[in-house]
């Protein structure tokens, strides 16, 4: 349970009612992305309000005609997808920062420049971002936002969102020192095991975490590597 001074209103009207819950701010973009979350830790009460200020209860009778269920934790839950949110402006604030982060990252991660097949900082994509005017939606999903902030830099710089290939060799000891790094940053389309205990492989990879990626192989083995861009693009 959320402590209610730090709770937020959700509502929705329908039917001529209008339904409220008081919930933890945070549970709204977990809900509206698809998490999978257990609600009774973000609400203050399992109870369905038709006024939560005044703490006045819905009645049940229409919950269940409106939600097909009396169930509180349901029906806080569509309320919630379907309804409107009341923020504070601070708190509003903070959730439209962190999406905007977590699309900045993504966009890093994915994106190169199709000029130079170089990754573009992400510090570059937030200046574009800024002199775009992109407005962040915080209750929208990251994947729903990115090709609209894609669409709103390309004007301003050269972007397209691609994969690389990467040939790779290393010895058998470094390959154990690098195998985490590979599987987490890409997937192994190709892999041998050469007759001299070295280990051969083909990794795609996302073409923004290109430079990342090279820099963690090359220091985890001290150099000791091998590695081939085989097409950025296909």
């Amino acid at each position: 349970m959320v402590d209610i001074d730090e709770a937020i209103i959700a509502r929705l009207e329908s039917h001529g009612e209008t339904f409220e819950v008081l919930i933890d701010p945070k549970v709204v973009r977990l809900i509206r992305d698809g998490k999978d979350v257990d609600l009774s830790e973000y609400i203050v009460i399992e109870e369905i309000f038709r006024n939560a200020r005044k703490g006045t209860r819905a009645e049940e009778k229409k919950i269940v005609e409106v939600f097909r269920t009396s169930d509180p934790l349901e029906v806080a839950k569509t309320i919630i997808l379907k309804g409107e949110v009341q923020l504070t402006t601070e708190q509003k604030r903070e959730m439209m920062e962190a999406k905007r982060r977590r699309v900045i990252a993504v966009i890093a991660m994915n994106a190169i420049n199709p000029q130079t097949q170089a990754p573009h900082p992400p510090a570059r994509i937030e200046l574009a971002m800024e002199e775009a005017k992109v407005h962040i939606d915080p209750f929208k999903s990251v994947d729903s936002q990115v090709e609209m902030v894609l669409k709103a830099l390309r004007p301003l710089i050269p972007i397209k969102f691609d994969k690389v290939k990467i040939a790779i060799k290393l010895s058998g000891e470094n390959y154990g020192k690098c195998y985490d790094c590979i599987t987490q940053s890409g997937k192994i389309i190709k892999e041998e095991w050469s007759p001299h205990g070295g280990w051969i492989g083909v990794v795609e990879l996302p073409a923004g975490l290109r430079d990342d990626f090279l820099a963690t192989l090359a220091e985890r083995t001290k150099g000791d590597i091998e590695t081939k861009i085989m097409k950025a693009g296909f």
